[in-house]
Parts: structure tokens; C-alpha cells; sequence
């Protein structure tokens, strides 16, 4: 049977013929058959042997077809290659936006620390008191708590920002009568806790008999300097 004139061979219309291009596709099938453990390295050395000597599309078939579709393994494989990239990629940014933010939140702290005229909390809890007729009362904190108690009658009102933090104001900043004074309490930082309370929810406060001795021992120190 030999090839005729007419393009026909034996009377028959041949198969077009293939090239490296489709050898290597199905040349790397089966190497990935064999990576997943389908087909031996003999296996593979025999297919692979058939593969690169092929002349035609039917040659090369033959070779896959008890492995699974290439479209399937793909499917599988393809995300997986990227995916450990693009997270890896946002922790990295996450990182850095987190520490940009504490930092910020750190320089706002210490700036509302430095212009607080009445003191500042710093790692440590700070009690501040206002006096009869005052009109504002500036304090700042650092990983730490303030305490104000307003005289009663007064109205506080709270301004300043709190990071990380909160402020709670009851009875004091609840309305008073008609021509009753006023405070402002201005209270910035982060990593703290404000709280108002007037002087009689003071009294009802139960009495930390720990916090009263931390700040007698306070009070004997500075007084041997």
C-alpha cells in the first residue's frame, strides 16, 4: 500500500500528520501520570518511546486513554500554585497597615499625653477630681484608666477621642436644671478607659481596698523625696 497521486493512500483518505507540538502535549501527560504515581517508570519509558515515533493524532490517543482527562488533573492542580503567593502577598500588607496603625495610634497618644494641661494616665490608672466652678478639665492616657468625678449638680460634657478605649459618663452628663454649671472634659488617648461619675455615685462606690493602699504607698513616696 503505497501513496498515490491523489493524496490518498491504498485508496484510503490518510490522517493528517502531527508534530513535536502534540508530541510533548501528550509527552507531558504522561509524565504527569507517572509524578502521581499512575504509570511506572517502564510504563512511562514505553509510552514515551511510542509517543515521539508517532506519525498521527491515533498513535498519540491511544497512549491516554486509561488515565484521566488532562482537563480534570488540571482543574485540580491550578489554584493551588498561585494561591499560597496571594496570601502570603495580603499578610505581608496586612502586617504593615497593622504596625502603621499602632504606630499612629502611639503618636496620637503621646501628643494627647503631652498637651494634657491636668495629667495623664501612663500604664497606670490616674484619678482626677473637679473643683467647684471649674469650667474645663484636660487629661490624656497611655495603656492606662482615668477616673473624674464632677461635684454634684455639675453636667460634664465629654469631648476628645478615645482609642481603643471607651468612655463612660452616667449621671454626670445626664441633663441638669436650668443655669446649672458646666465642665468640658477633655480626654485623648488609647489603650484606656474614661469613666465620669459624680461625687455621690463616687461615695456609693464600693472601696478597693488594693487601689487605696497602691496609692498611700503612692502618696508616703513622693512626700520622702
Amino acid at each position: 500500500m503505497g501513496f498515490v497521486a491523489d493524496g490518498t493512500e491504498g485508496g484510503r483518505q490518510p490522517e493528517l500528520r502531527i508534530g513535536d507540538v502534540e508530541r510533548r502535549i501528550v509527552d507531558s501527560r504522561l509524565q504527569q501520570a507517572h509524578a502521581e504515581g499512575r504509570l511506572t517508570l517502564t510504563e512511562y519509558d514505553e509510552r514515551a518511546k511510542v509517543c515521539w515515533a508517532a506519525r498521527s493524532q491515533a498513535e498519540l490517543d491511544v497512549l491516554t486513554t486509561d488515565l484521566p482527562p488532562e482537563t480534570t488533573a488540571g482543574a485540580q492542580a491550578a489554584p493551588v500554585a498561585p494561591a499560597p503567593q496571594k496570601r502570603s502577598l495580603s499578610s505581608r500588607a496586612g502586617g504593615v497597615l497593622g504596625g502603621a496603625a499602632a504606630l499612629a495610634v502611639l503618636g496620637y497618644s503621646l501628643f494627647s499625653i503631652v498637651g494634657a494641661a491636668d495629667g495623664a494616665a501612663v500604664f497606670g490608672d490616674r484619678q482626677a477630681t473637679v473643683t467647684p466652678g471649674q469650667q474645663r478639665l484636660e487629661t490624656g492616657m497611655l495603656f492606662g484608666d482615668v477616673e473624674i468625678v464632677v461635684p454634684d449638680g455639675t453636667r460634664a460634657r465629654t469631648t476628645g477621642t478615645v482609642l481603643l478605649g471607651k468612655v463612660t459618663c452616667a449621671q454626670a452628663c445626664r441633663p441638669q436644671a436650668p443655669g446649672a454649671p458646666e465642665v468640658v472634659l477633655d480626654t485623648s488617648g488609647a489603650f484606656g478607659d474614661v469613666t465620669v461619675l459624680t461625687e455621690t455615685e463616687k461615695r456609693l462606690q464600693p472601696v478597693d481596698t488594693d487601689r487605696r493602699d497602691r496609692d498611700r504607698d503612692s502618696d508616703d513616696g513622693d512626700g520622702d523625696d
